[in-house]
C-alpha cells in the first residue's frame, strides 16, 4: 500500500500545503551527524511538543564564554549498541510534563537531524530514555511544517 497522500485526498485548503510535506512512518532510521551517529531509530510522536534524546552523565561546562553540555548517548540498532560521547551548546532548561504527569527540568540543545536525504536543525531535550526502545523521540516542534506521520507505517524514508 503506498503512503497516504493528503494532497490526493479531499482535504480542501490543506491539500496544497500537504503536497510539500514528507509523509513518514511512526518510526524512522535517522542520523545525528554532529555527534557521529550514523543510525538511530527515532519514534515520531505528534503527542510530544519537544524532542528528547537519551543521555547519561550529563554535565555542563564553559567553552568560549558559553555554557555547553557534555553527555553520553547510545544507539541500539538490531542489538548493536554503540555509545557516543557528545558535546553541544546549551540552549535552555525546559520544563517537561511527561505522559504520566510528572514535571521535570531538562537541558536542551540544538543539533542537525538527517533523515531520508533531508536535514534540518532540531531542538532536543536530554533525559534518561534507557528503558525505552527508541532513544530519540521526535516531537511536533521538530516535525512541524516538514512532515506528516503515517501512524500505520514504519521506515518510509529509511531502513533500520
Amino acid at each position: 500500500m503506498p503512503p497516504f497522500n493528503l494532497a490526493q485526498s479531499n482535504a480542501g485548503p490543506f491539500a496544497e500545503a500537504a503536497d510539500e510535506l514528507l509523509v513518514m512512518g511512526w518510526r524512522e532510521s535517522v542520523s545525528l551527524p554532529e555527534f557521529g551517529i550514523d543510525k538511530m531509530i527515532a519514534k515520531l510522536d505528534s503527542g510530544a511538543v519537544l524532542s528528547s534524546l537519551h543521555a547519561s552523565r550529563i554535565e555542563r561546562f564553559r567553552k568560549k564564554g558559553e555554557t555547553w553540555i557534555r553527555f553520553l548517548t547510545w544507539s541500539d540498532v538490531f542489538g548493536d549498541q554503540s555509545s557516543y560521547r557528545c558535546e553541544a551548546r546549551w540552549l535552555a532548561d525546559r520544563t517537561i510534563r511527561s505522559s504520566s504527569g510528572c514535571v521535570e527540568q531538562r537541558p536542551s540543545i540544538e543539533t542537525i537531524l538527517y533523515i531520508g536525504g533531508f536535514q534540518w536543525p532540531i531542538e532536543v531535550t536530554l533525559c534518561d530514555r534507557s528503558s525505552l526502545e527508541c532513544k530519540l523521540l521526535l516531537g511536533r516542534s521538530a516535525l512541524a511544517e516538514r512532515c506528516l506521520i503515517d501512524c500505520s507505517r514504519q521506515h518510509l524514508y529509511s531502513r533500520p
